[in-house]
């Protein structure tokens, strides 16, 4: 992600690892070299995108930098994290949703930042303006059309190369969050992953960090925000985060470290786990930090060459078909496009319908849903409130309001889930036929002898639930539970002193009636907007896929052309030159990767 003239940490000709220096220091040379004979190769063939990306990854594994990125679920303070690691503010925080791109904080003598621009080009910015560019607040889905931002810090924890990259959060309102931190995955080489206890892991982070995983062995696992749960709250989420990954990445995961970033930015609080984090991310740099940059080198090559190969072999097919062959392919690849846009509009036709029939079956459940549990959850509030001790007026309303809080989340979380488990039952039978469609017209493209296609891994998986995670939280309505008004308590006051506490617990029962019909209300409109969510990105997902493949073909045309209408003999040198071409690419590859 970043250019060869970028600052060098101070570590940089010198990594971590001496006693492994002449092995592995030679293996990661050879791979930036590679890298930057992979640019050359690129430029030759008019991939001006990949060869950049070649070029900025030679520089950065020859400065010995890899990438640790803060992966997990919006909200979970990995920017919090990530300020607290460096012990100063250098990326914004707030309640919203706030990290719109991926932010790479590395090594520098001073503390500045710069951001690239579309045409990848860098620009220098003041380090305290980062937030114009990386918040959803200033840059609301990145409509400033950045594609990197890097801010540089003379921190010690960085100085062995180690880059901390902040990444959009999974599950915010903001679709294009979600596919910033996805797209950045190939740059990843190892993963410090943010959950929380509520909930400890949602089936999208995991779904993230098994494809993180999937090509890096390094992977930390941190249960942030533990000031804000109970001993056993923490404890339950670090034993079902622990066995979910384990079971996801079929491998050990290690300790989840407790901390609170908030309490260490602050500078209060117990350390936790703090001292162990630290000490594993600096065993990290000094353990594996040459392993790790070799690794971003061999995957970089790999992916990169996969590519170029790719564009090779169409350009010499498209050189030995007639011309007229070549239109007619590219044509009727065209017209299965448009074909499959008019399908996909008649299927989301059908799916508008479906999401209207599951809002009318969600109505329905939700009133069987509460003639059910308003008796239930009154009855259970009675006996807890002859249990409650008679105190002044305000305490003794205090809590008889928890104790409608607690009943009302013991009735509404439950139901919750099965509300879940229904709708993606309901959902994915329609979804299914949205995957189906787009994975039939990948078959049929390369029956049809589209070769590209069957090297481009970008098939749509037979995924049948929802693709955005949950977003409910239980609503409290603390305002309602706690009036501030001095009437208010007063009069609890007043009431208390004549003896008539029967009032006080009628506004609670009132309170648990209301907590329950808000709360209901929140659950069915979860469900549905994850139904619209869920529509809107396979729709995204599929029309991405229709249109990239016709890319390649028709650039291979062009070239092709212009070689005809010069002559056999251009042909030939054009032949020959792509036969010289694949040659050098293969001869850059890792071996594991032919």
């Amino acid at each position: 992600m970043t250019a060869g003239e970028e600052q060098k940490p101070a570590h940089a000709t010198a990594m971590p690892g001496a006693s492994s220096a002449g092995t592995v220091g030679a293996a990661v040379g050879d791979a930036a070299g590679s890298l930057l004979r992979l640019a050359k190769l690129g430029e030759e063939l008019g991939a001006k995108p990949m060869a950049e990306q070649a070029s900025e990854l030679a520089g950065r594994i020859s400065e010995g930098r890899f990438y640790v990125a803060c992966v997990g679920q919006f909200k979970r303070g990995k920017s919090t994290l990530i300020n607290a690691l460096i012990g100063a503010p250098v990326l914004p925080v707030g309640f919203i949703p706030v990290t719109a791109v991926p932010t790479v904080v590395r090594f520098g003598s001073e503390r500045k930042a710069r951001v690239r621009e579309r045409d990848r080009s860098w620009r220098e910015i003041d380090a305290a303006d980062v937030e114009e560019y990386v918040s959803e607040e200033w840059n609301p889905e990145n409509t400033k059309g950045v594609t990197g931002v890097e801010v540089f810090v003379p921190n010690p924890l960085l100085s062995g190369g180690m880059c901390l990259v902040d990444t959009p959060g999974l599950g915010s309102v903001f679709a294009g969050n979600t596919a910033a931190t996805r797209d950045f995955i190939p740059h990843i080489d190892a993963a410090l992953v943010v959950v929380g206890a509520d909930p400890p892991l949602a089936g999208e982070e995991l779904a993230l960090v098994e494809s993180v995983a999937w090509n890096v062995r390094d992977v930390i696992v941190v249960l942030n925000k533990a000031d804000r749960t109970t001993d056993e709250e923490r404890a339950a989420a670090k034993r079902f985060a622990s066995a979910l990954l384990e079971k996801g990445l079929k491998r050990p995961v290690g300790p989840v470290l407790e901390v609170s970033a908030g309490e260490r930015i602050e500078e209060r609080g117990p350390q936790r786990d703090w001292p162990k984090l630290i000490e594993a991310l600096e065993r990290l740099v000094e353990n594996s930090g040459r392993q790790i940059v070799l690794a971003a080198g061999e995957r970089g090559l790999a992916r990169l060459s996969e590519e170029l190969l790719a564009i090779v072999a169409e350009e010499r097919e498209a050189l030995a078909r007639p011309i007229e062959e070549s239109e007619r392919r590219i044509a009727a690849m065209n017209t299965a496009i448009a074909e499959s846009e008019r399908s996909m509009r008649e299927l989301g036709f059908l799916l508008m319908a479906e999401q209207q029939r599951l809002s009318d079956l969600f109505v329905e459940r939700r009133r069987n849903f509460l003639r059910r549990a308003f008796p239930e959850a009154m009855e259970e509030f009675r006996k807890a409130a002859q249990a409650v001790p008679r105190q002044t007026g305000p305490r003794y309303r205090r809590a008889l309001m928890r104790e409608a809080q607690e009943i009302a989340k013991k009735c509404v979380l439950p139901w919750l889930s099965t509300e879940q488990k229904d709708a993606e039952r309901e959902y994915g039978m329609v979804t299914g036929r949205f995957v189906e469609m787009g994975n039939a017209f990948l078959r049929k493209l390369a029956d049809a002898g589209v070769t590209e296609f069957s090297r481009m891994p970008h098939a749509l998986d037979a995924e049948t639930g929802f693709r955005v995670s949950s977003r409910f939280s239980f609503l409290d309505l603390i305002e309602v539970a706690q009036p501030a008004s001095p009437l208010r308590w007063l009069a609890d006051w007043l009431l208390a002193a004549v003896g008539a506490g029967t009032a006080i617990r009628g506004d609670a029962e009132e309170f648990l009636e209301h907590l329950l019909e808000a709360n209901s209300a929140r659950v069915q409109s979860d469900v549905l907007i994850r139904a619209q969510d869920s529509r809107s990105r396979l729709e995204v997902e599929i029309r991405r896929l229709l249109h990239e493949v016709s890319r390649i073909a028709e650039q291979a045309l062009v070239h092709a052309r212009s070689a005809r209408e010069s002559g056999a003999a251009a042909v030939e040198s054009a032949l020959a030159r792509l036969q010289r071409l694949e040659q050098e690419i293969r001869q850059t590859r890792p071996a594991q990767a032919e």
